[in-house]
């Protein structure tokens, strides 16, 4: 049954969108991200994601369903119908064409995209900052956006040659994330750093060979200050201009015989180390 709280359709097309209907191909087209670039437009999936896009007023310009999904999330339709935003019925075939996962759940956001200036983000004073720098699996940028968050960061940098924050991958590991904190992308890593210092936080590069132990740090103090993380590649880590450059550069004790952490999981201690430190 039709619900009137699925608002309006931009294409007079009888029934549900199809895979070939012109906005199911427009929209389609944000998968790669030279059309993303150039649309300003991310695509967000799930019903977690439309979610939370829904909760960032003017984010959601169009939201795509398949019957079964818009009865199933009727709350999440009316949002979008009342922030009028348009809804679309679209068929099983055509959501699967918009959506990037083995089994997608019936919804799909176009969104704008969120980023902001560096300079806008630190004007809000944020006191944890986390740096992707040169981090280009978008799985693990993804997951530590969703940590930097969880962790409290104000804002997460993705640095030189990062990942497109809008890369579907990156925006599902988010898992709404993305639509909570300022995300910030700047060309030039050295840049960020001399901004961050500027607005008064201190610079920690995270690396298996650091000079400093986390615990150290944390028992002596020295995370209760506004701090920035600095965290590279799990194949490569940061590079080493960037390393130097820090006010210290930080290992996270290992205490059993593994070898080493994977980067999600070495963010999540740094930067929960800080959360408890500035709280």
């Amino acid at each position: 049954m039709q619900s009137p709280s699925r608002g309006r359709r931009l294409d007079a097309v009888p029934g549900p969108f199809t895979p070939r209907t012109p906005r199911v191909v427009a929209a389609r087209r944000l998968q790669r991200r030279r059309d993303r670039d150039a649309t300003g437009r991310f695509l967000a999936e799930g019903p977690q994601a439309v979610r939370e896009a829904l909760a960032r007023a003017g984010t959601v310009t169009e939201l795509f369903g398949t019957p079964v999904a818009l009865d199933r999330y009727a709350d999440l339709a009316a949002a979008a119908a009342r922030a009028d935003v348009a809804v679309s019925e679209v068929t099983d075939e055509a959501l699967a064409a918009l959506a990037e996962t083995v089994a997608p759940q019936g919804l799909v956001a176009v969104c704008r995209h969120l980023d902001v200036p560096l300079d806008r983000a630190l004007a809000a004073r944020p006191k944890l900052v986390a740096v992707l720098a040169e981090i280009r699996d978008p799985g693990n940028a993804g997951t530590v956006l969703r940590t930097a968050d969880a962790a409290g960061a104000g804002a997460v940098v993705f640095a030189g040659e990062a990942v497109d924050p809008y890369n579907g991958k990156c925006v599902r590991a988010s898992a709404g994330s993305l639509f909570h904190v300022d995300v910030v992308r700047a060309a030039d890593p050295r840049d960020v750093l001399v901004a961050l210092r500027a607005a008064g936080l201190t610079v920690l590069a995270t690396t298996g060979y650091g000079d400093s132990d986390l615990d150290d740090l944390a028992d002596a103090g020295r995370l209760a200050a506004p701090t920035a993380w600095l965290f590279g590649s799990e194949a490569h880590g940061l590079p080493e201009e960037l390393t130097a450059a820090a006010d210290a550069r930080v290992r996270v004790p290992l205490h059993g015989r593994a070898e080493s952490l994977n980067l999600a999981a070495a963010a999540a201690v740094c930067l929960y180390a800080s959360a408890r430190a500035l709280r």
